[in-house]
């Protein structure tokens, strides 16, 4: 199964390791040195039209990591993940 996660972007459901609201984890010191090395690193994907609401960190088979940035709220993503797993 596959989560849109905005943009026309899809994401397969197994590559998931976790969405995370940006707002709130943010603040956390230890997550805005992650999201920077990202960045650094060039694995972040922006997905958004506009201001990004939540990151979904993905592994990958040739990077270590991939970090999506999505306009979509965590708890749209979730319940989106959700409903497919009930339809499975």
């Amino acid at each position: 199964m596959y989560l849109h996660i905005g943009n026309d972007q899809l994401l397969p459901e197994r590559r998931i390791l976790g969405i995370f609201d940006l707002e709130i984890t943010s603040q956390s010191r230890v997550t805005s040195e992650f999201l920077k090395r990202a960045e650094q690193e060039g694995v972040v994907v922006d997905a958004c039209e506009d201001i990004p609401k939540s990151f979904l960190v993905c592994d990958h088979p040739y990077h270590r990591q991939i970090v999506y940035l999505s306009q979509l709220n965590s708890r749209t993503l979730q319940g989106r993940a959700e409903e497919q797993e009930k339809t499975v």
